[in-house]
């Protein structure tokens, strides 16, 4: 198959739960590439399957500089050990009255 072929695929919307960082990360990746948040997990998956490297050294050291901009210091030898927090109430005006 060439490049130039497309793949019709159904997509469907989806709600998942991630670490907050991990997401303002993935998200900039995908902005400075011009993509959807969707197509950058397609495509990291699809390589991750394949047991191949999603990133170039040029992304992942962009990835590096977004992840000092978001304060973002995990790794991959976090994954299966992050807890989750209970969210703190939100205070909404008039929720009292």
């Amino acid at each position: 198959m060439t490049e130039d072929q497309k793949l019709l695929v159904e997509r469907v919307q989806t709600g998942v739960r991630m670490e907050k960082r991990l997401l303002k990360v993935l998200k900039a990746f995908a902005e400075y590439h011009d993509m959807t948040l969707g197509d950058l997990l397609e495509g990291i998956v699809l390589h991750a399957f394949d047991g191949k490297v999603p990133f170039n050294p040029a992304s992942l050291e962009r990835i590096q500089e977004l992840k000092r901009f978001y304060d973002f210091d995990l790794d991959s030898s976090a994954s299966h050990r992050l807890k989750e927090i209970k969210a703190r109430p939100t205070h909404r005006r008039g929720a009292d009255k």
